[in-house]
């Protein structure tokens, strides 16, 4: 991605909207859809700047991989020892057979070829194990923001299923979610369009904004899993490796 998209990340992941409320979604979909052992063993792969860290050791032992040297030294500070290095699809360096769960969120779109890193994952995963992944949704709301982030694609349920094939991991729940703002979000991007902004839409708003959205789109840490979900701006799967 762009530097100016990890600086961002970096200044603004702890209090905008999307990365708050989609971590208590996330929280939420692990403690009640996740089955973990006693004593789990989790990797975030594409962590960032680590602002998932803390949230997911909450359930367990984590580590880390990410790319960028400075997001990865930011990250190693959250984690509290390194991060590491290694690229998808090969995951070099990475022990196969090791962890309970792991967490690949709005990564699997920057990888050109998706179907060899979900077969690279499974092969970290125990039997078992589980992968939760978010990606971004509908190919139609392409726009100079995935540009910026080097996306090659935006997801449907259809084309997401189709990444898995062959992965040796089955698909166990798959679902849209940032589904409350969607509306609000088509019509915010469409104007962009229209105005040459493409690639503004994720500055933080103003803080009486800010909260309402986190508000709202926190609500649906109650709803996803539970009741199926209309369109939203993203997909949310967990699949687990065969025992």
């Amino acid at each position: 991605m762009d530097r100016s998209i990890y600086d961002h990340m970096a200044r603004t992941a702890g209090s905008h909207w999307w990365y708050v409320a989609r971590r208590r979604v996330l929280a939420d979909v692990i403690r009640r859809e996740v089955t973990l052992p006693r004593l789990p063993h989790i990797l975030e792969i594409g962590c960032g700047t680590g602002h998932n860290l803390p949230m997911l050791s909450t359930f367990g032992s984590v580590d880390a991989v990410e790319l960028d040297d400075h997001s990865r030294e930011l990250a190693s500070r959250v984690l509290g020892r390194p991060v590491v290095a290694s690229r998808l699809p090969e995951l070099p360096g990475l022990p196969a057979d090791q962890y309970d769960m792991i967490a690949l969120l709005d990564v699997l779109e920057h990888i050109e070829d998706d179907r060899a890193a979900l077969q690279a994952i499974a092969a970290r995963l125990v039997p078992g194990g589980t992968l939760l992944l978010t990606v971004p949704q509908h190919q139609w709301m392409w726009s100079g923001h995935d540009v910026a982030n080097h996306h090659f694609r935006r997801y449907s349920k259809a084309s997401l299923t189709d990444a898995f094939a062959g992965s040796g991991l089955r698909i166990d729940m798959l679902q849209s979610f940032n589904s409350l703002l969607f509306p609000l979000a088509v019509a915010q991007r469409l104007a962009a369009r229209a105005s040459g902004r493409e690639g503004l839409d994720d500055e933080q708003p103003p803080a009486l904004l800010n909260g309402l959205f986190t508000t709202i789109f926190g609500l649906e840490r109650h709803l996803v899993g539970r009741v199926p979900m209309p369109p939203g701006l993203s997909l949310i799967a967990l699949a687990s490796r065969a025992r």
